[in-house]
């Protein structure tokens, strides 16, 4: 069964023709349930369907638009969003027991935005517990399929908002990107996925991993819908103190990449990137240069040691953050021996799976006394060194291009023995995290493994609050290629084909 184009296709196309009365907000929701209803329960994209709210929104927006009122910018455009994300009354559970059945009584700011401009709320998406992994396989419940190939990750941690846009459940969803957890699931995926500088959308009513990497990011199927996204969920935001105080720039002007300098990384071609991967993203960067732009050897000194330093700083940030599950104030709680401390351990040791509770562990000793200067201390002074090394780059290149991921989508278990080999998969994406940079994963081609082709990403960096150019040097490229436009499409038998697209 093929994705749907009609809900998971153009979100922009889409929008316009909803806009001239071609079809009707309610039929868009009706053939989106259908097709979920048919491919859902073979994929594990989404731990919850809104079919109630979905077609009272579509009705009320089919009403509006006939009386002739003016219609929002995501106007009937079905929306998935990441289960740490909060909707007034809809079980936000993080892909943790320790949350299930939580239900919170606000709805996050980004949320709130998309849903004042029109989007239909159609599901809440699965998740790697508390946005840590890079699988899909690490949520309480149950694991999450690539819709390219049911035997494969779709990478993570926003692993069902990747699969429901990939499967066509939706044409946007939104994810969160703390290391690379919406770019990696993109690539994989064969989608675009933004994050955008932190601090551009507002995090208040995202549960958090880590808060000074912790970014709302939008995936979609081109860089033009994540323009149309990123102008409705940005902007200032007085309940979040780390919220930029800046307009949301619109579109980038310039319709060329002529002039363009684009940097790429020599530390971005390591041996762990595969021969077959590189050919790839050197082919989109030779597109980059046909189209105008220039092509810099640059140097990142200090990127090699970007993948510890996020291990550090991540852990650190979580143990803290998820201090707050103890089984007092809100969650699950488990009585244990009857004293505090017992009900304690009892509620953190059955509620947490087993990586958030190495990642605690992890944070936990390097923050105790004796090894936070010697740990999350040098941490933070190397995290300052690579965001210089970025800065001195960007007075010599406007972009930065490589790699999203060394590695096409690998196999459901096959690294999930081997925390650190899973780890590895964040190489080329938590540098620009741990600067708080713009940053895309755009769809390069693909390439086979047994028999399949699967997905390659080509990340494109800018500057920090270059948002704006990052999505239109994506748009440029994709508007000189098809690569986003191939499609995953789930057959009968359980596995999945491309259905193409130019190599």
């Amino acid at each position: 069964m093929s994705a749907r184009p009609d809900a998971g296709g153009d979100a922009c196309a889409l929008r316009a023709e909803l806009a001239s009365g071609a079809t009707s907000a309610r039929a868009v929701v009706e053939r989106t349930l259908e097709g979920i209803r048919a491919i859902e329960p073979g994929l594990g994209a989404l731990s919850e369907i809104l079919t109630d709210r979905a077609r009272s929104t579509a009705a009320e927006l089919d009403a509006r638009r006939e009386k002739g009122e003016p219609l929002g910018a995501l106007h009937g455009i079905p929306l998935v969003w990441k289960a740490n994300m909060c909707a007034s009354g809809v079980e936000t559970h993080c892909g943790s027991r320790v949350l299930a059945g939580y239900r919170p009584p606000y709805t996050a700011t980004f949320l709130a935005r998309a849903l004042a401009a029109g989007a239909v709320p159609i599901g809440v998406a699965h998740m790697d517990e508390f946005a840590m992994g890079s699988s899909g396989e690490n949520s309480a419940f149950g694991v999450t399929r690539n819709p390219w190939d049911l035997e494969r990750s779709p990478g993570g941690s926003s692993s069902g908002s990747a699969a429901a846009v990939a499967a066509g459940h939706a044409p946007l969803a939104l994810g969160s990107d703390t290391g690379g957890s919406v770019r990696q699931p993109a690539s994989f995926c064969g989608l675009s996925g933004f994050k955008p500088t932190y601090g551009r959308v507002s995090r208040y009513g995202l549960v958090a991993f880590g808060s000074s990497l912790d970014q709302v990011a939008p995936l979609a199927t081109s860089a033009r819908d994540l323009e149309l996204v990123l102008g409705v969920i940005g902007g200032c935001d007085p309940r979040d103190a780390t919220s930029i105080d800046a307009t949301v720039p619109g579109p980038w002007a310039s319709e060329s990449l002529a002039g363009l300098r684009v940097g790429v990384p020599e530390e971005f071609h390591p041996e762990a990137l595969e021969v077959d991967v590189r050919a790839r993203v050197e082919a989109a960067v030779e597109v980059l240069v046909e189209l105008g732009a220039t092509r810099v050897p640059l140097r990142l000194p200090r990127a090699p040691h970007a993948l510890a330093t996020y291990y550090v700083i991540a852990t650190a940030e979580a143990s803290s953050n998820l201090a707050r599950y103890d089984g007092v104030r809100y969650g699950a709680r488990t009585e244990g021996d009857g004293s505090l401390f017992g009900m304690m351990r009892a509620t953190r040791t059955a509620g947490f799976g087993a990586e958030v509770k190495r990642r605690v562990l992890l944070g936990t000793h390097v923050l105790s006394s004796g090894y936070q200067d010697e740990w999350y201390g040098r941490a933070l002074g190397v995290r300052d060194l690579i965001a210089a090394d970025f800065r001195s780059a960007f007075e010599r290149v406007d972009l930065i291009a490589g790699p999203t991921s060394p590695t096409p989508a690998f196999k459901l278990g096959e690294k999930s023995g081997d925390p650190l080999a899973m780890y590895a998969a964040d190489l080329f994406t938590v540098p620009a995290s741990l600067a708080g940079l713009p940053a895309i994963s755009i769809p390069a081609g693909c390439v086979e493994r047994a028999g399949m082709p699967l997905p390659v990403g080509l990340q494109l960096i800018g500057a920090h609050g270059d948002d704006a150019r990052v999505l239109g040097a994506a748009r440029l490229f994709q508007v000189a290629t098809d690569h986003h436009r191939a499609r995953a499409a789930i057959a009968t038998s359980g596995r999945t084909r491309g259905t193409g697209g130019r190599a």
